[in-house]
Order: structure tokens, then C-alpha cells, then sequence
């Protein structure tokens, strides 16, 4: 049980999606204009990471890795279907992201027009297919493990996203320099932010 709050904290902070890698900065920085719609991408991207990674987990370990197979037969045991996982994965992740925007078009239609074009690109967002490849990197023992990962990266995301909207929704107010207004003090924001995430770097896990 520590190991896995350990694995759910450590992605949250110190291995931030964004702060830690700079992964899926396109819809970061596009959709973090309100508060709203910031928490309705960051709560798809939790459902998305949530089931793509302890999915992909059992791809990868049941299918996909060398020697996979071998619960088919001992003929089987040196198959390698490697090739396949970045299509295997993104396949897998695509079919949810679909599923997500079904879900979201169904119930909220007024936060499906807010996300526009940014709801069906988590299909290719470089943060999602990135929580399938660091979970491939990182080997995890089981899927319970690959779970917390999973859940973990989309909460730090979530956490993200949401905290450059409230941010960037009270700047509005600000007397910015009119060079920096925008995108400009957002980076530099996000910048400030991920210096602030780095000092988690410290806790022992």
C-alpha cells in the first residue's frame, strides 16, 4: 500500500506531466483561459490516463513484450510484437478518448463547445501516450501499480491546468506590459510554477 501512494504522489509532483517534462503543453496553455474549462480537460485527461495506462499495462505484459505470449504455449515464447506498441497504444488510447468526448457531448454539451477542437487532440497529446511509455519505461511490478501511475499523472495534469487558469483568469486584472500579455506571461508563469513543483524533488519517497 505505501508503495503505491508513493508511485500516486511521486507523479503528482515530482514527475509533473507538465512541470517535470513540459508534456502536453498545446492544450495547456489553449485551454487555460477559464477556470470551467480547464477543470473539464483536466478531468478528462484523469479518466483518459486512469484507463489508458493499466490498460496499455496489460498490452505490454500480456501481448505486446517479448515472451508475452508464452501463457498461449511454450511455442509462443519467443514472440515479439514490440513493433506494435506505439500503434497498439495510441489504438488504445484513442478508442478512449472517443468514449470521453461521447461521455462529455451526452451530458455537457456547453463544455464540449468550450473544449472545441482541444477535446478529441487528447488523443494525441504527447502527456497521455507519454504516462503509457514512462509506465513501459518504469516496469512496473503490477497493475495496481500502473493504476496509481495512471491516476497520478492525470491528478498532477488536472493540478496543472487548473492552477495556470485561476492564475491566468486573476492576471486579467493586472497591469501587465503590453509585450508580455498572453501567451508571454503565461510562459513565464508556467516557468515559475514548474521551479516551485521542482522543490518537491526533496521529499523522500
Amino acid at each position: 500500500m505505501q508503495d503505491l501512494v508513493n508511485i500516486f504522489v511521486k507523479s503528482i509532483f515530482i514527475d509533473n506531466m507538465v512541470f517535470a517534462y513540459f508534456l502536453g503543453m498545446c492544450s495547456y496553455l489553449a485551454v487555460s483561459r477559464t477556470v470551467n474549462t480547464s477543470v473539464g480537460l483536466g478531468a478528462a485527461v484523469i479518466f483518459v490516463l486512469g484507463f489508458t495506462v493499466p490498460v496499455n499495462y496489460l498490452l505490454e505484459n500480456f501481448i505486446l513484450g517479448r515472451g508475452a505470449l508464452s501463457w498461449l504455449g511454450p511455442q509462443f515464447a519467443s514472440v515479439d510484437l514490440s513493433f506494435l506498441t506505439f500503434i497498439m497504444f495510441i489504438a488504445i488510447i484513442a478508442a478512449m478518448v472517443q468514449l470521453v468526448e461521447m461521455i462529455i457531448e451526452k451530458f455537457s454539451p456547453t463544455l464540449y463547445s468550450s473544449l472545441g477542437i482541444f477535446l478529441p487532440l487528447i488523443a494525441v497529446n504527447c502527456a497521455i501516450l507519454g504516462g503509457s511509455l514512462f509506465m513501459q519505461e518504469r516496469n512496473f511490478g503490477n497493475i495496481t501499480e500502473a493504476v496509481s501511475f495512471g491516476l497520478g499523472s492525470g491528478v498532477g495534469f488536472f493540478l496543472a491546468i487548473v492552477g495556470i487558469a485561476a492564475i491566468r483568469e486573476k492576471i486579467r486584472y493586472s497591469n501587465v506590459p503590453a509585450p508580455l500579455r498572453g501567451l508571454g506571461i503565461t510562459y513565464i508563469i508556467t516557468g515559475l510554477m514548474g521551479i516551485a513543483f521542482m522543490s518537491f524533488m526533496g521529499i523522500e519517497l
